[in-house]
């Protein structure tokens, strides 16, 4: 008996050996680096990126009409204020690559996509403050006039056959800070027809008599500190939109969201309990993205992570209200507890309302950007 017992242990040991070894090789294992390399490869897709910027050689600010900007449309986490605050979904801002100590400006638009519709298109410039030696001067003018030309040949730009007026603005002679003027229409001809020559600004009094550029001085970026450099800010629209309606995000997020559950000796009786199976209930649990993890800090400067949260628990019947449950999740419900369709589940805990989150980052050619992504936070959890 002590021999049959033996010879059946070994004849199963021979046959279970085998047998791993053949799963093991049948198996193929996937590559830690090549499912992150995957998986942030998706994620870029995600963000409307193609490669990831690289890293900046040097450290550089971003200009403070950006962060504002930023700080204006998005929290601290980087989730949409309100959806009606950002004219399109992308702003882009370019530094003047001319080099140039006068007021010709060159902007290289080449990473504007073809798809993008440019709405809007602004020159910042930044006006300085007078020298004490010309006071005297602004005694007797008070005004003078901006002229903004979109240059169509830059060997007859100062004739007026080679300029086009795209705007115009007058301005106090004695102030001094940012001044905005509306080019649309230039960055729309460089776009659609990729000639792009520049822009020539022309400084005039109220006699249309042209000023000395050595009396009424605009920063440039080839003197003056980067703070101050002349900038294009260009609002598009990428034609990226989400699948779920953000128009009453800025009201939504008044009202506080289903919150997730957090573990505490004396939680209110408003919280949910324990369903039969042992589960909770639906509700939202956090999902922290955070870039510096990814790889991502070196161009991404706000914000340096954000709470996607995710969806999780049950949908027991009955669905309450509270469950937040659709028409056809409650009749699915249903169906499921009295067993009248074999094969249909209960209904899924999913998002229900998601929010807009903004990214503001350094692309390849140092600009800064920023883009509004929609459906990128569950703003809170349902029974669907």
């Amino acid at each position: 008996m002590l021999r049959f017992i033996f010879l059946v242990t070994f004849l199963q040991g021979c046959i279970a050996r085998p047998t791993a070894s053949v799963e093991n090789n049948d198996i193929p294992q996937e590559d830690p680096e090549e499912i992150r390399s995957e998986a942030i490869k998706r994620l870029l897709e995600v963000f409307g990126i193609d490669d990831p910027p690289h890293s900046l050689s040097h450290v550089k600010q971003p200009p403070q009409y950006m962060v504002d900007l930023y700080n204006t449309v998005a929290d601290e986490d980087g989730v949409t204020k309100d959806p009606d605050l950002l004219e399109g979904n992308t702003v882009r801002s370019f530094f003047d690559k001319s080099n140039s100590d006068q007021m010709h400006f060159l902007f290289n638009l080449s990473t504007v996509s073809k798809s993008e519709k440019v709405l809007t298109a602004e020159l910042h410039l930044f006006k300085l403050k007078p020298r004490p030696s010309e006071i005297a001067y602004f005694k007797r003018h008070h005004f003078c006039q901006i002229n903004v030309y979109l240059v169509l040949d830059k060997q007859k730009m100062h004739l007026s056959q080679g300029r086009k007026l795209l705007s115009s603005k007058l301005i106090p002679i004695h102030s001094s800070g940012w001044e905005v003027l509306t080019i649309t229409q230039a960055v729309r001809a460089w776009t659609d027809e990729n000639k792009n020559h520049g822009l020539l600004v022309v400084i005039r009094n109220i006699g249309a008599t042209q000023f000395d550029t050595n009396i009424i001085r605009f920063a440039t970026g080839k003197i003056h500190h980067e703070s101050k450099q002349p900038m294009l800010v260009l609002f598009t629209d990428d034609g990226r939109r989400g699948v779920a309606s953000i128009s009453n995000q800025a009201e939504d997020l008044l009202v506080k969201p289903n919150e997730p559950y957090v573990p505490v000796t004396n939680r209110t009786r408003r919280t949910r309990s324990l369903s039969e199976d042992g589960q909770w209930p639906c509700q939202r649990h956090p999902l922290y993205v955070d870039f510096d993890e990814i790889g991502w800090s070196g161009w991404i400067i706000s914000p340096r992570g954000y709470n996607a949260y995710h969806c999780k628990g049950s949908c027991p019947f009955p669905l309450g209200q509270n469950m937040r449950p659709t028409n056809h999740a409650t009749v699915q419900s249903i169906i499921n507890a009295l067993k009248l369709v074999k094969g249909v589940s209960s209904p899924c805990c999913v998002p229900d309302k998601l929010f807009s989150i903004n990214l503001l980052y350094f692309d390849d050619e140092e600009n800064v950007i920023l883009k509004q992504y929609d459906d990128m936070v569950a703003g809170s959890c349902g029974c669907h």
